[in-house]
């Protein structure tokens, strides 16, 4: 994306599209063109089957947070994490490393299926998020070739994810955003913020928390500060989301591990991850 003052500018195949009534469409896929309209930033498409995959993409991630909602997940912290044994390794640090013989989109969906077997916290529940919402906006042996061996700890994910993290003042839905809580009660590190997944229509779902509105979510965070703090939580500028490159037609060639930090620190962002990861490196 590129900088364009207040400039309407979603482009596919180097034409501006003029109209968002031309594409005919309706509900999240609406706001999320509406978003990109007004955000005075450039929203580059090399064609028509992308910006499409892009809309489908960020739907699919509400209407996979949505699922996860209303399953029966619980949020607990990496040393409490709990995962069904037949699809995933539950590692010492308290990370899901997919098993040997189980096809990616099935790991992933048995979190969905059998959500009561899995607990884990709000990081990690946005990545589960993202797979599922890739899982089912591409074909599944196209999802199980570029996402194999998948190891389900904090913000640590697949390259091929291709996700990346900025400051802003517009988020999009299916955007991941941060909530910042600077003072939680030490004694519960579940609170020191909340990842949660833009749903458009001004919610938000928040592993723990369920779907609701930044004011809820704040209010929320508030009741979970040490005694007597006069600073509030509140929603960050800090944005998480799939890059632009990210399409229906990704596979991989080779192999390049990602690197993982086993941090234990719960409830931090992706740019706190990225933090971590470069100091550890």
């Amino acid at each position: 994306m590129t900088e364009m003052g207040n400039a309407i500018v979603i482009q596919v195949a180097g034409t501006q599209i003029q109209s968002l009534s031309s594409l005919n469409v309706s509900g999240v896929d609406l706001e999320i063109l509406e978003g990109m309209r007004d955000a005075g930033e450039l929203f580059s498409f090399p064609s028509m089957d992308q910006l499409w995959f892009a809309l489908r993409l960020r739907k699919n991630m509400t209407l996979s947070a949505k699922e996860m909602s209303e399953g029966e997940s619980t949020f607990r912290g990496f040393s409490a994490a709990t995962c069904n044994p037949e699809y995933w390794y539950l590692t010492p640090a308290g990370g899901f490393l997919q098993k040997p013989n189980v096809y990616p989109t099935s790991g992933i969906s048995d979190i969905f299926t059998n959500s009561s077997l899995y607990a884990f916290e709000c990081a990690t529940a946005c990545v589960i998020n993202m797979y599922h919402a890739m899982s089912k906006s591409m074909e599944q042996t196209t999802f199980n070739t570029a996402f194999q061996n998948i190891y389900l700890y904090s913000w640590n994910t697949d390259p091929e994810l291709r996700l990346y993290t900025f400051h802003a003042n517009f988020y999009l839905p299916g955007d991941v955003v941060y909530f910042n809580n600077p003072d939680y009660d030490r004694s519960n590190a579940n609170y020191r913020g909340e990842n949660a997944v833009a749903m458009g229509g001004g919610k938000f779902f928040g592993h723990g928390f369920g779907i609701v509105t930044a004011e809820e979510m704040i209010e929320a965070l508030n009741k979970k500060r040490f005694p007597n703090s006069n600073r509030s939580a509140y929603l960050t500028s800090l944005v998480t989301r799939f890059s632009p490159e990210v399409h229906s037609g990704l596979y991989r060639d080779h192999r390049v591990p990602p690197v993982t930090i086993h941090h234990n620190k719960i409830s931090i962002s992706f740019y706190q991850y990225i933090r971590y990861l470069y100091k550890g490196r």
